[in-house]
């Protein structure tokens, strides 16, 4: 589940990155964290189906929930680094004239 939900994150965001005419928002920093994460993901159910064989497909139902909040998580957490790279860095300069005008 944690490789299907973070490669089908990483796919969504490789199509809105390709199609952009702008790269104002930097999708290409979360691009190669979901990819990275992605392939992690793929190493481990490799390793995880040599140690198991059979049983890895058919997992208890706890175990699939488990890894959907895993996959979730990992999502997530990929998408608040970006966000908070993307305010940090401020690309449109948005941040800054916002704390300008306040600051007046």
């Amino acid at each position: 589940m944690t490789l299907l939900i973070t490669v089908l994150a990483a796919i969504y965001v490789t199509v809105k990155w390709y199609t952009r005419k702008d790269d104002t928002m930097q999708l290409e920093v979360l691009l190669f964290m979901l990819w990275g994460a992605s392939i992690m993901w793929l190493v481990d159910a490799i390793f995880e189906y040599v140690e198991l064989r059979a049983e890895y497909f058919n997992p208890a139902p706890t175990d699939m929930l488990n890894d959907a909040f895993l996959g979730v998580s990992v999502v997530t957490l990929a998408l608040i680094v970006w966000l908070v790279r993307l305010l940090i860095k401020d690309p449109k300069g948005t941040v800054r004239a916002a704390l300008k005008k306040q600051s007046k």
